[in-house]
């Protein structure tokens, strides 16, 4: 599974927000809370652990559209420093997911896997119409990128959530339910590093801008500075009238 939806990234001229990114990111808002719920009850009542993390996934996401609907005014180093953030959520998602997998191998609970294969259909096709919605924002700054990012990982997780209901229907064991849950978490890592990539690349920009122009300046001085008093008597009777 890419951790990458695009090699290239490139950010909207002068940080415009495109048409229709605001709506779509409220109807994404709304899905990924909806589906939050949905997921928890499903996960306790069936002992799946897999279910439960990706539940915390829509959680996840859902305050990650609320981050990205206040930052869409903002200024664009404004919405790089959300995107950080948003990629050390990512990471932190991702670590807790490991967390929880081993607390399920220790206990030893079987999930009922029904109830996964159902959820997971509707989680999947949550995430489907999501993910169409901002394909085409997929190459918009740092911000833009976590929000695709997140969407398409949580598609390819709810896949991996009904292979996991599969493989526990057949086996009647709990293993596929784990191998899902760190699949996932290692979905979220990956993502989360490109995230931080590119926000920190994107910080960096302005402070190198500056450096550069400080650097011309101050080579400008020196090279003043270094020529002669007599030249600078000279050309300034040359140009006396």
């Amino acid at each position: 599974m890419s951790t990458h939806c695009h090699d290239h990234c490139h950010a909207p001229t002068g940080g415009a927000v495109p048409p229709g990114y605001r709506r779509a990111l409220w109807v994404a808002l709304a899905v990924n809370a909806a589906m939050a719920v949905i997921e928890i009850g499903s996960g306790l009542a069936a002992g799946s652990v897999s279910l439960l993390a990706d539940a915390v996934d829509f959680f996840g996401d859902a305050a990650n559209y609320g981050l990205s609907l206040a930052v869409l005014t903002m200024a664009m180093h404004w919405r790089s420093r959300v995107a950080w953030l948003k990629g050390w959520t990512m990471a932190a998602f991702g670590v807790f997911v490991i967390g929880r997998a081993g607390w399920s191998l220790a206990t030893g609970q079987t999930p009922e896997p029904v109830t996964m294969g159902v959820v997971g259909l509707l989680a999947l096709a949550a995430n489907v119409g999501v993910a169409l919605m901002l394909y085409a924002f997929r190459d918009g700054d740092a911000n833009m990128r976590s929000v695709w990012l997140c969407t398409r990982n949580d598609a390819l997780g709810n896949l991996a959530v009904l292979a996991a209901a599969l493989g526990v229907f057949g086996t009647g064991r709990s293993w596929p339910d784990l191998v899902v849950a760190v699949v996932m978490a290692t979905l979220a890592l990956t993502a989360a590093r490109s995230v931080l990539r590119q926000a920190r690349a994107e910080l960096a920009a302005p402070r190198r801008r500056h450096k550069t122009l400080h650097g011309d300046t101050a080579a400008k001085g020196r090279r003043a500075a270094r020529r002669s008093p007599w030249r600078l008597v000279q050309t300034t009777k040359d140009r006396a009238p």
